[in-house]
């Protein structure tokens, strides 16, 4: 059977696997559902196995057919990753970069794609808003190239490439609130506040809980959130207060009538950093993101960050001179 069918099978294939539905899977590979069928029907019969479960519509794989589906990945991946090598000689690096991030350090990913883009100015970059577990998933099922998230040990299916800053948190309280003239907070405090913070499936929000146990307190926000624009859209009001992470300040500053204040320590410090997939080949895309970012020390920038808002805050504060 011809090579260059095979691997379109195998795009069918891996469509199908993302899509979980014959006529999305069909559309995304610019084929008739029919095509798709028949593709994959040829592909069962020239490996001597049955990959999809019969019926009348997509109800899942055979225990062969995820196997397939696992090496399709990997076969596709390293198809890329051949095409991304060759243009790389021939005229720089001009492949797309798929980078996951976990929400609180979504405002921190133009400190890794602008170097990034700086030295490969024909790549391009696409980022997407993705839990932790998540990222995980989406790294080995070759979707991503690399993860922005939290490197704690517990995504043994993910490398850790490279710790670029230790989470801080502050309170996002408006500038009227008792607790605004102070220098920092304690945890069981900001807790007694009506607050907006990510949803429980969101690690920082585990992390969140889990400071707010060891200070005696239980974390019961008033709105939940699956992004950032939401928690300082809900902020803004004045109705609201949040716990951040100090990544916030640098993409999005403190708002009008709001005050950043440090919650007390001792609190959690997590490492973020770069994963990559733990498997051969490695993504080239991800090689070169990682060796572009190390030129940037992220940890002084976001602090430095952190550090200007807060003077401003205070700034903003002081008394006109007569």
């Amino acid at each position: 059977m011809p090579g260059d069918i095979l691997i379109r099978q195998l795009e069918y294939l891996v469509a199908l696997a993302r899509e979980q539905h014959f006529g999305r899977a069909a559309a995304a590979c610019h084929a008739s559902q029919p095509a798709l069928s028949t593709a994959l029907r040829k592909l069962e019969t020239a490996l001597g196995v049955t990959i999809v479960q019969r019926g009348p519509r997509f109800s899942g794989f055979t225990p062969e057919g995820h196997r397939v589906v696992g090496w399709a990945n990997r076969i596709l991946a390293e198809r890329d990753a051949l095409r991304n090598d060759l243009d790389r000689m021939r005229q720089g690096l001009v492949a797309t970069v798929r980078i996951g991030a976990i929400p609180t350090a979504v405002p921190a990913t133009s400190l890794l794609t602008a170097p990034f883009c700086a030295r490969h100015p024909l790549a391009r970059v696409r980022i997407e808003v993705l839990s932790s577990r998540e990222i995980v998933r989406r790294l080995a099922e070759f979707d991503l190239d690399v993860g922005l998230t939290y490197l704690d040990g517990s995504t043994p299916s993910a490398r850790p490439a490279l710790e670029l800053y230790r989470e801080q948190y502050l309170l996002l309280t408006t500038a009227d609130s008792a607790l605004a003239q102070q220098h920092t907070v304690g945890w069981a405090a900001a807790a007694e506040l009506p607050l907006c913070t990510l949803g429980p499936s969101m690690q920082n929000r585990r992390i969140l809980d889990a400071a707010m146990e060891a200070a005696g307190a239980r974390l019961t926000p008033v709105v939940e959130a699956d992004n950032v624009a939401a928690l300082y859209a809900h902020v803004a009001t004045h109705r609201w207060s949040s716990i951040i992470a100090h990544t916030w300040l640098h993409a999005f500053g403190v708002p009008p009538g709001m005050r950043a204040i440090p919650l007390a320590d001792p609190g959690p410090r997590p490492a973020v950093g770069i994963v990559i997939a733990d498997h051969h080949p490695g993504s080239i895309v991800a090689s070169a993101l990682v060796d572009a970012v190390r030129e940037v020390d992220v940890s002084e920038v976001l602090n430095r960050s952190v550090a200007a808002a807060m003077a401003r805050d205070s700034t903003e504060d002081a008394p006109a001179s007569s």
